[in-house]
Order: C-alpha cells, then sequence, then structure tokens
C-alpha cells in the first residue's frame, strides 16, 4: 500500500494503437480510503473495489468527451479489472485506474514498485478512437461548410460516447444543412486524409493563424507544450483523446439530426 504525487506518464498520447504496457505500482488504495473529491469521480464505488495508480498507463482517463478505456492491470497470476480511469481531482496530473480484483487475488498482490502488465480493450479503444476522430473531421466539415453562413458561427463542445455521440455550435443551423454537411463528411472520409499528432506551443498556433485555439495554460503540465491532433488537409484540434490514422479508419459515419436550442446547434453521429 501506499501513495506517491508524480504525474502519470500518458503513453496512449504518443502511441494510440499501444494495447500493452509494462508499468510501475505507485499506489493501491480501497475506494473508502480515496478523498470525498475523489470518491465523487466513481459513482459505482463500494468498499469491494480500489485504485490503482502507476507511473505511466495506456488507459485514456474519461475527458474531452471521450468514455474511459477499460481492460486489465496483471501481476503474475493477479489481476485487476479496470472498469473505469479518471484523472485525479487531488494529485494534478495522477490517472486513477478504478475496478476490482478478480477471484484469487486481493490487493496485496500488488505492492508499490510492483512491475505490472496493462492491458486495455482493444475493441471499445477502437471504437471510441473512431467515434473520437470522426467527431473532429464532422467538426471541420461543418466549419468549412457554414463558417461564413451562419451568424456567431463557433465551434463549442463534443460527446464522442457511442449511441450519444455529437458535436455543439454556436449558432443556427438550419435543418437544409444536414445533407451538405453529410456530403462534406462523406468526401473526408474517403480521402483518407491523415490524421497526425504534434505538439505545440502558443507560438505554433499564432504562426499557423490558429490563436483562437489556444488552450489554458492549465491543460498541459508546466513547461511543455499543448497535444494537438492535424486532420491533414482540414483542421488542427488541441486534443488529448486517441484517433485512427487516417479518416476513412473512421467508417461509414452518418449525421442523424441538427437539433437548435438557445442560440446553439447539436449535429449527431454514429459510426457503423
Amino acid at each position: 500500500m501506499g501513495s506517491t504525487t508524480p504525474r502519470t506518464h500518458l503513453a496512449f498520447h504518443y502511441d494510440a494503437k499501444l494495447h500493452k504496457l509494462d508499468a510501475v505500482v505507485s499506489s493501491v488504495r480501497p475506494f473508502s480510503a480515496l478523498e470525498d473529491a475523489n470518491r465523487a469521480l466513481f459513482k459505482q464505488g463500494t468498499d469491494q473495489h480500489f485504485v490503482i495508480v502507476t507511473d505511466k498507463t495506456i488507459f485514456h482517463p474519461q475527458g474531452g468527451g471521450q468514455p474511459s478505456d477499460e481492460g486489465a492491470i496483471s501481476h503474475g497470476p493477479a489481476v485487476f479489472r479496470v472498469s473505469a480511469a479518471r484523472t485525479d481531482a487531488v494529485h494534478d496530473g495522477q490517472v486513477l485506474h478504478f475496478g476490482h480484483f478478480e477471484a484469487g487475488a486481493d490487493p496485496s498482490s500488488f505492492a508499490v514498485g510492483d512491475v505490472v502488465e496493462q492491458a486495455v480493450d482493444a475493441d471499445k479503444r477502437l471504437l471510441y478512437s473512431r467515434l473520437h476522430t470522426a467527431g473532429h473531421v464532422l467538426g471541420a466539415a461543418v466549419r468549412h461548410l457554414l463558417e461564413a453562413e451562419v451568424p456567431g458561427f463557433d465551434e463549442l463542445k463534443a460527446s464522442h460516447v457511442p449511441e450519444s455521440a455529437s458535436c455543439e455550435f454556436q449558432g443556427s443551423i438550419e435543418g437544409k444543412w444536414k445533407e451538405p454537411i453529410q456530403r462534406r463528411l462523406d468526401e473526408y472520409i474517403a480521402r483518407a486524409m491523415p490524421v497526425e499528432i504534434d505538439f505545440w506551443g502558443e507560438d505554433d498556433f499564432r504562426a499557423n493563424g490558429l490563436e483562437r485555439l489556444i488552450p489554458d495554460r492549465s491543460l498541459a503540465p508546466p513547461g511543455e507544450k499543448f497535444r494537438v491532433v492535424k486532420i491533414v488537409g482540414a483542421e488542427v484540434y488541441p486534443c488529448g483523446g486517441t484517433h485512427v490514422e487516417t479518416t476513412d479508419l473512421c467508417g461509414e459515419t452518418k449525421v442523424k439530426k441538427i437539433s437548435r436550442s438557445k442560440g446553439t446547434s447539436r449535429v449527431s453521429y454514429t459510426v457503423v
């Protein structure tokens, strides 16, 4: 048992195709021992649940509209089943792996300093990556079509959760735009546009005429640059999520509907 507070290295930021990773245990705590702010992150927490922190992780914590990865952390025959990952609300930059020990394993199976193997659910990771990339492609399609057509247009936020994926925009997007958006989206998907990850400082945003996208300084570790995803030939987005390598790998992406409320519009979508 025990707890330390160094930031967790986010290995998935550099290789989203990595599905297994060796990591070192930093702490193992029962759910009941978490701080109030961290217990609030896991609504399903019970006395049977624990949280493990490691020095690095391939588990994407829920955030940026993307669900958290699921999977397992193993130490020899002992298995800890990860059902959720969240960014620590108390210790800056740590990732909390929440779950339970499988039958035959207990907290003593994992000690601080142990080397363990992390494994994410590859099918869910791929689905979330497809949905997240498709959301960016949809955002690019809508911006290129409507930035000059819709008064006060801007991109707001997005959800990349299966069954409820959507992108929200400032301004009123009329239903007549559904088919043009679908056509532009289909074009971007079919073009197999490269999806590249880069790291930019504020000067890089300015040099590319994208001052409007400069994130809040608190969203990157001190002294580090911001992670961006580039849909080559379309748009750049500050983003900490996982993605597929080219837009065609999103698969068939369908615009479901456009809804409007109080000056904002939501374009919902799905991937097949």
